[in-house]
């Protein structure tokens, strides 16, 4: 009996030891998101650390990042605008912290269909410099970064960016999300527990992330912000006369 209970225990501890990797904050996005031009492709793949890497990039004619900006700070208040942007996918929308006219410290809750499964999403906005290690936004580029967590518990896991840089055809939206970047919330503060490390580990994302959500996650972002490019000239000057 010692001995079994001596095995499991050592079993616990290898799977740990074996699966554990450091938080990598560094998530390389100020090179391929702000700093590259025309050189940033849709993909998605695994990462080293076992996490999944899901980039999107869209080219939109006659939008500029004002536009864009317009959008996520001041018109996007309610599901119908949300299902505008999305009409299959997008199902319902509300803010929690929101102020009109800025995103920074707001959450975005969602309901979305992600590769046919549905999603209960809590989308917390945050400082850019979160990321970069300084604000990029500015008149000709804007940027919007967040963390991804459940909208029924308190977990998040994984965070994106949306980078709109303008150019001679209108602006082009550089998408990045970084999926099994765990961490246990309490409200908006991130709380430390044994569940970032737990989750965090290399064995614990390579069983709990697959390429079908990644492949989902990239349609859907795909298809979202081309709708978006394709309605948002009309729309912000149909609002900003």
């Amino acid at each position: 009996m010692k001995k079994l209970r001596f095995f499991i225990f050592f079993i616990i501890v290898a799977f740990f030891i074996i699966s554990f990797q450091p938080y990598d904050a560094n998530l390389d996005a100020s090179e391929t998101l702000i700093e590259e031009s025309n050189a940033y492709l849709t993909e998605h793949r695994r990462l080293k650390d076992s996490s999944y890497l899901v980039a999107v990039r869209t080219p939109m004619p006659g939008v500029k990042a004002k536009m864009v900006r317009w959008w996520f700070l001041e018109h996007l208040q309610t599901t119908e605008h949300y299902k505008l942007w999305h009409p299959n996918d997008h199902i319902w929308m509300d803010w929690e912290n929101k102020i009109d006219g800025e995103i920074v410290g707001a959450s975005h809750l969602v309901h979305e269909y992600i590769g046919g499964e549905l999603s209960k999403l809590r989308i917390q906005f945050v400082d850019p410099s979160e990321f970069f290690g300084f604000n990029p936004n500015n008149e000709d580029t804007f940027v919007v970064c967040a963390r991804i967590g459940s909208l029924e518990q308190s977990i998040n896991f994984a965070k994106m960016c949306h980078v709109v840089k303008n150019n001679d055809i209108g602006a082009e939206m550089r998408s990045r999300f970084w999926l099994g970047r765990v961490s246990y919330r309490k409200n908006n503060d991130l709380i430390r527990s044994p569940i970032n490390i737990i989750a965090n580990g290399y064995l614990t994302r390579l069983m709990l992330i697959d390429e079908k959500l990644a492949l989902g996650l990239t349609i859907h972002a795909q298809e979202e912000m081309a709708n978006l490019s394709d309605i948002l000239p009309s729309l912000y000057m149909l609002n900003n006369d």
